[in-house]
Formats: C-alpha cells, structure tokens, sequence
C-alpha cells in the first residue's frame, strides 16, 4: 500500500529551492466528507480535475476525472474549504518528493515523500534538510488546512548542516560538480553583517559559469534572510 511522510520545511530553504527549481501553482477546492469518501476539485494550469477519494480496508483509493477548465473554476466556488500552493519536485533517495508552498489560507512550507509500500517509508532516513515530521498530524494535511485553516507551526531553524545538505541535493543536477557554495555556506549564515561573497567561476565553461553566478544570487538572498535581525 502507498504511504506519504511529510515534514516541516524552512521557509528560508524553501525559497532557495524554488528559485533554484521554479514549480507550479496548484488550487484545490474540498467538499465536506462523506463516510466512505471525499470529493475535491483541482485546477492546475489550464487542466481541472474532479477527485474521488474512497476509504476502504487497504487504505484510500484515488481516482481523478478531467473535467473542463470553466467547470472546475465553477466548482472551486462553491467548495466549502480551498488551498493555494505552490508546488516543486524533487527527487531524493529515487523517491517522488514535492515541496509545498502554501500561499492560502496562509503561509506555510512542507515537504512530502511518497512510497509504493510502508515498509520503504519506515526505512526511510530523512535528510538534515527537513524539519521535524508531521505525518501523524491531521492538522498539516491539504483537507484540514483547507477546511480548518493553518495548524500553528513552530519556527524551522535553517542551521548550517541543513543549508549544506540542500545544497548537494540542488547540486545533483551538475553530476556531482563541488561548488563554491559548500565551503562558504558557514559565513553565509553567520551573524557578521560585512559578509563579502566571491564566487569562483571557471571561465573555461561558460554554461557553468552562468549556473554558479544564478546560484551566488540566490545563496546572497538565503544569507540575508538568514542573518538574526539587530
């Protein structure tokens, strides 16, 4: 049987990953449930879906119709409870993982991780990069926050190892290639605001070089947001 973990992301880490990745945005209308299943609508681009969830003893199957685009926008209307987000994906341990940037009701950064069986979710180790799971919490699934609201969400400390974590992970997508990033990210997070970044760029690759120099922007805005206000 599938099963989904998610976990709190920081918001700082959370921004970083979608500069460095983009994503699309995601509106999802739900109706109130009934015993055996729930109904939502969803509307992601220019595609809208009718989605049947139904409850049964191995769990909760899925099934989703395409409807038209004018029929979905009617149906988020009318839906008792909505979500708006932001999602992006991400491959992590060759499982499909999304981070989700909750725009409403309100603010809010999670990331999940789905498997094929419950025995893989066990073994799964997450990386330093997230924060604390919130599986077992209703409150920080899609349903809740769209028909109670935002759960009250401690602050996720962006810490050094967790900052160098993601950026492997980001990394990934230059097979490998060490950037200059890993061995300042201490000095980007610490508290000294006259912090000078240098990015060492190799003029013999000009397509690296660009990807390091979008990189140095981003971690430059990480830093700030990460530096304790005075």
């Amino acid at each position: 049987m599938t099963t989904t973990r998610i976990f709190l992301l920081a918001s700082s880490l959370a921004r970083l990953i979608e500069k460095a990745r983009g994503g699309h945005q995601i509106q999802q209308g739900y109706f109130p449930d009934q015993p055996d299943r729930g109904t939502h609508v969803q509307m992601e681009g220019h595609a809208g879906h009718l989605i049947l969830v139904t409850k049964g003893p191995d769990g909760a199957f899925e099934e989703a119709t395409d409807i038209p685009l004018s029929h979905a926008e009617t149906l988020l209307e009318l839906a008792a409870g909505r979500v708006d987000y932001l999602t992006i994906s991400l491959d992590i341990a060759n499982q499909r993982t999304a981070v989700l940037r909750f725009i409403s009701p309100g603010s809010l950064d999670l990331i999940t991780v789905g498997f094929e069986h419950d025995e893989q979710g066990r073994r799964f180790q997450p990386p330093a990069w997230f924060g604390p799971e919130v599986t077992a919490e209703p409150g920080y699934h899609t349903r809740s926050i769209a028909m109670t609201g935002l759960p009250t969400v401690p602050e996720v400390e962006a810490t050094n190892a967790a900052l160098n974590g993601l950026l492997d992970t980001l990394d990934s997508r230059f097979g490998g290639l060490q950037h200059p990033q890993h061995r300042q990210a201490e000095q980007l997070i610490a508290p000294q605001p006259d912090v000078r970044w240098e990015a060492e760029l190799n003029s013999d690759d000009d397509e690296d070089a660009d990807d390091l120099a979008i990189e140095d922007s981003v971690i430059r805005e990480l830093a700030r947001s990460l530096r304790p206000r005075r």
